[in-house]
């Protein structure tokens, strides 16, 4: 049983890698090559976006009074982002090297590049910019999350999660107390995947 899941699991990642390399060619429907890390985009399709911005004022109109009077409180929530993006950096640093865990990259995660779009006015770009970083945070969080989990607590719950973080399928069946006590402390150390990641990066 324990193989088959393993398998289906492979055929999933798999299938995820195959659909990254699909929507890669996606860059060349929208007349743009990455160099550097950077999307550079033709002159002719920078003029007609450029062409097509409209005003901050008429951009806002198109929303509701409520959801205007609603802007307050989305910039408040980056003061908690910030606070938690510095102490959980703090934190792997501390704590990953101790565990001999494989530390998250930052920027695989809290990637700072739609802002900047050329056909955005700007107020569109500060709003790119607030979403990618808030929901970059998160991203980041929950990876240095579930690897903490791996080591510490790496048992399955028993209902089904709808959104399953990038380590779960390395976790323990719910109730398995056999294997739980004879692998945990291999399970807590398997991150082989994330070095050979790493490599292949590089």
């Amino acid at each position: 049983m324990s193989q088959k899941i393993d398998e289906i699991s492979r055929q999933i990642k798999a299938l995820e890698l195959e659909l990254q390399n699909e929507l890669r060619k996606k860059h060349d429907d929208f007349f743009y090559k990455i160099e550097n890390s950077k999307a550079v985009f033709e002159e002719k399709v920078i003029n007609e976006g450029k062409a097509k911005i409209t005003s901050s004022i008429k951009y806002l109109s198109a929303f509701p009074i409520g959801a205007i009077l609603t802007i307050p409180f989305i910039w408040a929530m980056m003061i908690p982002a910030l606070i938690v993006d510095i102490f959980v950096t703090i934190y792997q640093h501390i704590c990953f090297p101790i565990y001999k865990i494989p530390k998250v990259k930052r920027s695989d995660y809290i990637i700072i590049d739609r802002y900047n779009l050329f056909y955005l006015d700007r107020v569109e770009k500060i709003n790119c910019w607030y979403c990618e970083y808030f929901n970059g945070v998160i991203y980041y969080v929950r990876e240095i999350a579930a690897r903490t989990e791996q080591y510490w607590c790496p048992i399955k719950h028993s209902r089904d999660i709808k959104d399953k973080h990038s380590r779960y399928d390395k976790f323990f069946e719910y109730g398995d107390f056999i294997t739980y006590r004879k692998e945990l402390k291999k399970r807590r150390r398997d991150f082989r995947d994330l070095l050979e990641k790493n490599k292949d990066k590089q």
